[in-house]
């Protein structure tokens, strides 16, 4: 029978908003010097995992095709100094209509102008690491945001007072906070001057705060006028976010454990010179105002909490299991771990294996996996 645990490892991505030593920091692994945005640990073709050891597979990838199984899921370190790209995701079957009508039309899937990569849907959750996460993450109620727009033509005065006029207009329609956000990527030739002169704004009053990191990392963008449409959330250490299909989110800047579907389909809305489709990101997005994003943790026995994210129409067949001491867990399928904190053993039978900070392991298949240690431990795991 093949052995229940294996190493496994990865190379940190190296994307431009990543932080230096980002990933290094986070396994406490010697410096490179080098960003470091992400590290991937999972079955993903792009970058698969590397089971190490003597292991009869030398990827992830190659171990799905050979045990017959797919991982839900795609576990991440990710390490952010600077604001990701405004992004929202398609449920399965948006995912699954937009990939046949790409085939269809002939796009290459690896074409820059392509929506959808794959059929799948991508819901996302991340666990802050650090005190001082920040994100932004659905939309603002729509009064908070016209508040905010007085404010703003008091202090930009007359010179762009039809685009604020425009942009409150639109806010009061039926469909307001879906039409206002699209309008702000359309192009219209008032907008640039008016991200101008909102950056301008931003630099020196507080209420806009949330602005400079956004219009220093992608000025004259669009996104940055979006950005004040969506809620700022700052994280606690241990505290996560829920990012079901529809949400426009945005990470801002700090370290986290992210668990997503292992989907390849981003609909962007701003700060990235990435393609965008603003028709497209219109018929996925989730336009509602408010709700708190949070997601909170339920005990699950000793020194053993569990994030169980879900949504009624598109539940995302993942779980993320966090323990900081002893305890016990019953895995149904194949799982991942990765310890950030202190050290730990994990048993099954007559099966252990070590994890330091730092290291990542493969749980092949169903076990009932016996934790001992202290500090932190994060299971990835199908729901």
């Amino acid at each position: 029978m093949t052995a229940v645990f294996w190493e496994i490892d990865n190379a940190p991505r190296d994307y431009a908003w990543g932080e230096i030593d980002g990933v290094a920091h986070v396994r406490g692994t010697a410096p490179t010097g080098l960003r470091e945005a992400e590290l991937w640990l999972g079955a993903h073709p792009a970058a698969p995992s590397r089971v190490l050891g003597d292991a009869p597979w030398q990827t992830l990838d190659e171990w799905e095709r050979a045990a017959g199984v797919r991982l839900p899921f795609l576990l991440k370190i990710l390490c952010a100094a600077e604001p990701l790209s405004l992004q929202a995701h398609p449920s399965t079957a948006q995912a699954q209509e937009g990939f046949a009508r790409e085939n269809e039309l002939g796009i290459p899937v690896d074409a820059p102008n392509r929506n959808y990569r794959d059929p799948n849907s991508k819901p996302e959750m991340i666990v802050a690491l650090n005190d001082g996460f920040e994100a932004l993450c659905g939309f603002r109620p729509i009064a908070d945001v016209q508040s905010d727009l007085e404010a703003l033509s008091a202090a930009i005065g007359p010179d762009h007072g039809s685009a604020l006029q425009a942009w409150s207009e639109l806010l009061a329609d039926a469909d307001g906070i879906r039409s206002a956000f699209l309008w702000l990527l359309s192009g219209d030739e008032r907008i640039a001057p008016l991200v101008a002169a909102v950056t301008e704004v931003g630099a020196a009053d507080d209420r806009f705060a949330v602005l400079r990191p956004i219009a220093q990392a992608h000025p004259g963008d669009p996104g940055i006028l979006g950005a004040l449409m969506l809620q700022h959330v700052t994280l606690r250490a241990g505290e996560a976010l829920w990012l079901p299909a529809g949400n426009i989110h945005a990470y801002l800047r700090g370290s986290g454990i992210e668990l997503m579907g292992p989907s390849d389909n981003v609909l962007r809305g701003g700060l990235t010179p990435k393609h965008i489709d603003t028709d497209e990101l219109g018929r996925v997005l989730d336009a509602r105002e408010g709700g708190d994003p949070r997601l909170d943790a339920s005990p699950a026995g000793d020194g053993i909490r569990v994030f169980r994210p879900g949504a009624p129409d598109d539940a995302p067949g993942f779980v993320l299991y966090e323990c900081t001491s002893a305890g016990e867990l019953d895995l149904a399928g194949a799982a991942v771990a990765l310890c950030t904190e202190g050290a730990f053993s994990l048993s099954s039978g007559d099966a252990t294996i070590d994890v330091p900070r730092g290291r990542a392991v493969l749980i092949a298949r169903a076990a009932r996996v016996h934790v001992e240690g202290e500090g932190r431990l994060f299971f990835a795991a199908g729901a």
